[in-house]
Formats: C-alpha cells, structure tokens, sequence
C-alpha cells in the first residue's frame, strides 16, 4: 500500500498535528514500511491456527487475600491538611 503526501497531512490535520514538508517525508517512508510489513503478515495462512487470547498460558497472578490491620483513624488523618469529625475535609466540587 502506497501512502501519499496528501494522506499524511489529511492525518496530521485530522489527527491537529502541525508537521512540516521534512517530517511528512519522514513519516510517509516509516508508515509505507509499516504497511508493507502488515500487507506481509495478511498473507500468511492462518486458517489452521486455533485463536488464541494469550501466546502463553497464563494463571491467576493475583496473590492470595490476607487479613490484615489497617491504619487506625487517627493515623491516617495525622497530615491531613484538612480534617472534621474523623474525616478528611475537601473542597466542594459539585455546584448546589
């Protein structure tokens, strides 16, 4: 697939990139190689390969769930900026 000059802009336009004549040369050679490549992988008989999610087998990485204590009230609000009544204290953010 050939890329033009035109396609590059139309992109950078598209996409609010301000780019000048030296990189749109730049970027047409790198994206036309990067299709070719693509064009290349499409012809490759895949029709035999199952689908797969992940190439390797994957097993839940999660660790285990563990009891633990947590900080006590007024050690989670010792630096807070602002505190009332136990809790930490912000700023409105919604419009009444």
């Amino acid at each position: 697939m050939k890329v033009t000059e035109q396609d590059i802009k139309t992109v950078a336009s598209l996409s609010r990139l301000k780019i000048n004549s030296a990189e749109v040369a730049e970027v047409q050679e790198k994206l036309d190689k990067f299709l070719t490549y693509v064009e290349n992988l499409q012809s490759i008989d895949t029709a035999e390969i199952e689908p797969t999610t992940y190439a390797l087998p994957l097993q839940n990485v999660f660790r285990a769930d563990e009891i633990k204590p947590s900080l006590d009230r007024e050690a989670a609000l010792s630096n807070a900026p602002l505190k009332e009544d136990g809790y930490f204290k912000v700023p409105r953010v919604l419009e009444e």
